[in-house]
């Protein structure tokens, strides 16, 4: 195992050492950003710190790649056995040695077939943690619910001592073990001056600056997003009008849907994907999020969560699916239930699309920005009532903030490739077949009798059109496939020709509030089961049946034909 240690903040990152060191795995240790720990007066004895742990450790600079190599040869190295190590035995204080040995003796006695798994003391200490995936190994094996029940007599016991829970108990040790270690390797060079990050600091975290900045940064990148997928479509729209739609055959509506779903993607897709992920992974990789969460800590609490739920949010604006196992973040199940009801309503890349090809091409940015104030609006009243409908106490932040840094071209660049790529190979074969499917439908005869069976939903509910049924169905594989569809079904991407401008608006909200695609439905089932995920997505629908109602009637209430 590598354990990348961030130098520049050795005592929280040490924690996950010593449970590495615990779990008695094969270990090097990669001590990352000593460039930035340098440039913060840290001085690290890097022998002397692999002498106490007992393993290897390299100091490294993962963004320019100095030390990268050396550390995965030291990994190969003790892998193999070529190089001895004796790490570190990490040991408590009196009492929680004692109670750490009385259940070991408990593993070994009754629970072998475990321990020849695991190490025995490793499950000791994660039963004094209480950590419930190591209680769960427990009670599926064979007197499993006899060693619980006697681990946590021992567990209270330990308590009591300490008049603290088990997991305050073991985490004040591991801390107080790290601040001897720390003491050990670490000298500080005093500095008289602020420095440059401190100075930012000042500004982006000022309770009115910090939130004009805030403002500022969002906006740019939205309007970046929409100028720079304009023209991208725009040129693409051009190339492809004059080599590849004149080769089309019309006559079979299967073959020129397979087309038209490739010419969509490549048109209406990809233009707005990649000039998102490349400006979220440049605010990423320069520090500047952090300093968000912090900024955005009292807001937060307004729908029962801290600051450190921005993250996850601002994540969904690009994909929903990593927002949603995000969630892990939070430390409560409440906390994880709000704010993945909450991420389900924001509009990731693929329903900025929609909202940007159509109401931001046809009606103006103006208008697509109002629809992302809406959905801003509609998603905390949402969290605020989830809040107060959730049992739970919301709890409080403690954040270490990043140094900020010059962002990196090369880690931007493939952290957005690693994401187009994503997209083409998961989400455009969806998007060609999902065309090819629905040309086939025409041939069949079938799309108008799907057509009319949602349109009374969909006309006398909502005021849309018939011709949004099957866009809005295949939205729930992907939501990119609903402009493209909405191209295929139509006939036509000028889709003026088939939406009025109050549709095309409604259209938008509806989309960007019903239910989660099929990959964000799989992760929500997957961080919080079957019973959370139904809950979600029905609200999901529900909110978006009731806003777009109220923005339908709103319009027509102010003459928006």
């Amino acid at each position: 195992v590598v354990d990348i240690v961030d130098a520049s903040a050795l005592e929280r990152n040490l924690y996950l050492t010593l449970q590495l060191l615990e779990l008695e795995v094969p270990l090097v240790v990669g001590l990352n950003m000593v460039d930035v720990a340098a440039k913060k007066g840290f001085r690290i004895d890097v022998d002397k710190l692999s002498k106490v742990l007992g393993v290897p450790v390299v100091p490294m600079v993962a963004v320019s790649g100095r030390g990268v190599g050396e550390v995965l040869s030291k990994a190969v190295a003790v892998a193999l056995g070529s190089e001895k190590v004796k790490p570190l035995k990490v040991t408590y204080g009196k009492e929680v040695e004692e109670a750490v040995e009385r259940i070991t003796g408990l593993l070994l006695e009754k629970l072998p077939s475990l321990c020849k798994t695991y190490p025995a003391r490793w499950l000791a200490i994660k039963l004094l943690e209480e950590d419930e995936d190591v209680i769960d190994k427990v009670l599926k094996t064979p007197n499993g619910s006899e060693v619980l029940e006697s681990a946590r007599e021992i567990i209270h016991s330990l308590e009591k001592v300490h008049g603290e829970s088990s997991q305050v108990v073991i985490a004040s040790e591991r801390y107080s073990l790290i601040g001897r270690i720390v003491e050990e390797v670490l000298s500080v060079e005093k500095r008289s001056l602020m420095t440059l990050s401190d100075r930012l600091d000042l500004l982006t975290t000022h309770r009115v600056w910090g939130y004009l900045i805030l403002s500022a940064v969002v906006a740019s990148v939205f309007t970046s997003v929409f100028v720079v997928g304009n023209l991208l479509s725009g040129l693409i729209e051009e190339w492809v009008s004059a080599l590849i739609t004149p080769l089309v055959p019309r006559n079979i509506g299967f073959v020129s849907g397979l087309v038209d779903g490739f010419i969509a993607g490549l048109v209406l897709v990809i233009p707005y994907v990649i000039p998102f992920y490349l400006l979220l992974f440049f605010l990423e990789d320069s520090g500047y999020l952090p300093r968000a969460a912090f900024l955005l800590d009292s807001l937060m609490h307004w729908v029962g969560l801290h600051g450190k739920a921005f993250i996850p949010l601002l994540l969904g604006y690009g994909c929903n699916v990593p927002a949603c196992l995000g969630c892990r973040i939070m430390e409560t199940a409440r906390e994880k239930t709000i704010l993945g009801l909450m991420i389900t309503m924001i509009p990731c890349a693929a329903r900025t699309i929609i909202i940007l090809s159509l109401v931001g091409s046809y009606l103006g940015v103006h208008v697509a920005l109002a629809i992302y104030a809406l959905d801003l609006a509609v998603v905390f009243l949402v969290g605020r009532l989830a809040n107060m409908a959730v049992a739970g106490k919301p709890i409080g932040l403690i954040m270490e903030m990043p140094p900020y840094r010059v962002p990196s071209l090369k880690v931007i660049l493939v952290e957005t490739y690693v994401r187009v790529k994503d997209f083409i190979f998961i989400a455009f074969p969806l998007l060609i077949l999902g065309s090819g499917f629905v040309g086939a439908l025409g041939d069949l005869g079938l799309s108008e009798a799907l057509s009319n069976t949602l349109s009374p939903f969909l006309n006398f509910v909502l005021g849309l059109p018939g011709v949004t049924a099957i866009p809005l169905i295949f939205g729930i594989l992907r939501k990119e496939l609903t402009i493209a569809m909405l191209a295929e079904v139509a006939g036509t991407m000028d889709f003026s020709k088939v939406l009025t401008p109050r549709q095309m608006i409604v259209f938008s909200v509806f989309t960007v509030f019903y239910i989660p695609c099929i990959a964000t439905i799989a992760a929500m089932f997957r961080e919080y089961r079957l019973k959370k995920t139904v809950i979600i997505s029905l609200a999901n629908i529900a909110v978006a049946t009731l806003v777009s109602i109220l923005v339908n009637l709103a319009l027509m209430s102010a003459g928006v034909v």
